[in-house]
């Protein structure tokens, strides 16, 4: 395809100021688990009746999917705090009338993917400028084996990016496939594609990534088991084609929206919150992990299960950080907290490394390279490497900050955004960042709430 993505422009960017503010305190709820809120609204739309989904996130990517599944033929309308989708059936997505646009939402078109491929229509889905050149390779790769044809855009470095067509098959071809790189998306994808595809659709999975899709799968009704072979790799194994159930589903809140304001108030002095109902998977909490070998004080809260993921009131008091060698193992399991990571480092005692984090380059921005820079411009001793920083923290000391230093960039990227909006309440006099309108692809109203916490 010849198509160009949509040019970049600030023209809505809106900049925003953080600076230093008295300590953090009080009781927040965080919006909803976004990789749990766009698998509800998929498999919602697989299921044969109406399902109802509360605490759904409503960030501008889940909001896609929602359109994209409309599109394709599922009803789904939200009254008061509930969603309902009335779903169509797996095998009963309708060719779409235009091309669907999923804006900067990574998850969406990656698992959208995995969904029509297994279905008798063609859908081209297009994005926003940073979604654009975000590679598209891992997952045309194993649905190509099941018989999916996708022409896409190939980039200046030889990489297939959106716009890119799906011209399903039905039936598709089952396939074993062993993921060459962690990746709960791509796993997501072929399991999607296994819904209505007869027989065995199999999945190894050497490193543990988040298993939402398999629990949720299994609670729709597939019929999926997940076993651990003798050299440790997992080996999930879906029988299609499928018959899903409708359910009634509570989004707990995201984990990883939840590490702002736990970051933001480890840092800032006389800081005791508390995040109420976050969602604690061990396949999500690596970040959580991580700051209390650090010397967090992190407590969880009031356990319980609810539908099925194990969720909990978290407790954050201002602490002294110690800077730590980050195992590179654990990366699948906080690999979206990376950056907000690196901020808890900056201020932190020593030396903390990272390494394993290739992942971070090809996300909504070069994760690595943005933050690093980030951190420069903030007097931070920091060393950026091919697969990870190395941060040298100040031991508590503000970081610079004022007017002095240029707005940082963000570059499209709500993690970006939202790490630096964190940082500027540990520097000496602020910062600005120059647009904080991507906060709200993932955390809708965040900084009405981080000035909520400082009031």
């Amino acid at each position: 395809m010849t198509s160009k993505p949509k040019d970049q422009t600030t023209s809505g960017a809106k900049p925003a100021s953080f600076a230093p503010v008295g300590p953090l305190t009080g009781q927040i709820t965080v919006p909803g688990d976004k990789s749990i809120s766009h698998r509800s609204l998929i498999l919602s739309a697989l299921a044969i009746g109406k399902s109802e989904i509360t605490g759904l996130l409503e960030g501008e990517d889940v909001l896609a999917t929602a359109a994209a599944l409309r599109a394709m033929g599922a009803k789904i309308e939200k009254k008061d705090t509930v969603w309902t989708v009335h779903g169509v059936g797996v095998g009963g997505l309708l060719q779409p009338e235009t091309a669907i646009d999923l804006g900067n939402s990574g998850t969406s078109v990656r698992l959208l993917m995995g969904l029509v491929a297994s279905h008798d229509i063609s859908v081209t889905f297009t994005g926003d400028a940073s979604l654009s050149k975000r590679p598209m390779g891992r997952v045309i790769d194993p649905l190509s084996q099941m018989g999916v044809n996708f022409t896409a855009r190939t980039s200046v470095d030889g990489k297939a990016c959106l716009p890119l067509t799906v011209r399903g098959l039905c039936p598709a071809v089952p396939l074993e496939y062993r993921l060459p790189v962690a990746s709960a998306q791509v796993k997501s994808a072929i399991l999607l594609a296994g819904l209505n595809t007869p027989g065995v659709t199999r999945v190894i999975e050497p490193v543990l990534t988040r298993d939402h899709s398999e629990t949720m799968l299994k609670g729709f009704g597939a019929d999926l088991t997940v076993e651990t072979n003798k050299e440790g790799s997992r080996i999930i194994s879906l029988i299609g084609e499928a018959e899903l159930s409708p359910q009634k589903i509570k989004v707990p809140g995201d984990p990883s929206s939840a590490a702002f304001p736990i970051v933001a108030a480890l840092l800032v002095p006389g800081s005791d919150i508390v995040v109420e109902n976050v969602g604690i998977n061990p396949t999500r909490a690596g970040l959580f992990n991580i700051l209390q070998q650090m010397g967090g004080n992190i407590s969880f809260k009031k356990k319980r299960a609810v539908g099925g993921e194990p969720v909990a009131d978290i407790h954050v008091k201002h602490s002294k950080l110690t800077g730590i060698d980050v195992p590179a193992d654990i990366a699948p399991s906080m690999i979206d907290e990376f950056p907000i990571l690196f901020i808890a480092s900056a201020l932190a005692d020593g030396t903390t490394t990272t390494s394993g984090l290739h992942e971070l380059r090809v996300k909504e921005s070069d994760r690595l390279h943005q933050m690093a820079t980030g951190l420069g411009l903030l007097g931070v001793d920091v060393t950026e490497k091919e697969d990870g920083l190395v941060i040298t923290g100040s031991g508590g000391e503000p970081l610079t900050g004022g007017k002095k230093i240029k707005p940082i960039e963000t570059a499209l990227d709500h993690r970006i955004a939202m790490s630096f909006a964190v940082a500027g309440l540990a520097t000496a006099s602020g910062l600005t960042i120059d647009d904080i309108t991507p906060a709200e692809t993932s955390f809708p109203g965040f900084a009405d709430l981080m000035k909520e916490l400082a009031s």
